[in-house]
């Protein structure tokens, strides 16, 4: 098992890891950070349930290994809310009902935070 360690930036918040070459950027957020709000779908970069945002860019987090964020700055949906207050977009998707079943709904979430 090749490992490498990482310094990236979550949510405002920096960490030091050590994490297997082969490990997805999901996978890295939602087993090493608890940060479960990222989904994952297809798993094929299809479905965009695991849509983050890294560097101001959205992207598919099934589809970048978690070594390749040194030193990079990612937003995951936890990072969209400030404290219990839900951001303007989250509120507008609550308001109108934009939720469906709610599993897709944070890569809907993080795709448009980007378009907006």
């Amino acid at each position: 098992m090749i490992e490498r360690t990482i310094r990236v930036t979550v949510n405002g918040r920096p960490y030091e890891k050590t994490v297997e070459v082969r490990k997805t950027l999901a996978d890295f957020l939602r087993d090493d950070l608890d940060l479960t709000g990222t989904h994952l779908g297809c798993e094929h970069g299809v479905c965009g349930a695991c849509t983050v945002v890294v560097d101001g860019a959205a992207v598919r987090s099934c589809l970048l290994f978690a070594a390749q964020m040194h030193g990079h700055a990612i937003e995951t949906v936890e990072g969209l809310a400030d404290g219990e207050t839900l951001n303007p977009l989250q509120e507008a998707f609550r308001e109108h009902h934009g939720l469906q079943c709610g599993f897709c709904t944070p890569g809907f979430l993080m795709t448009l935070t980007c378009f907006l």
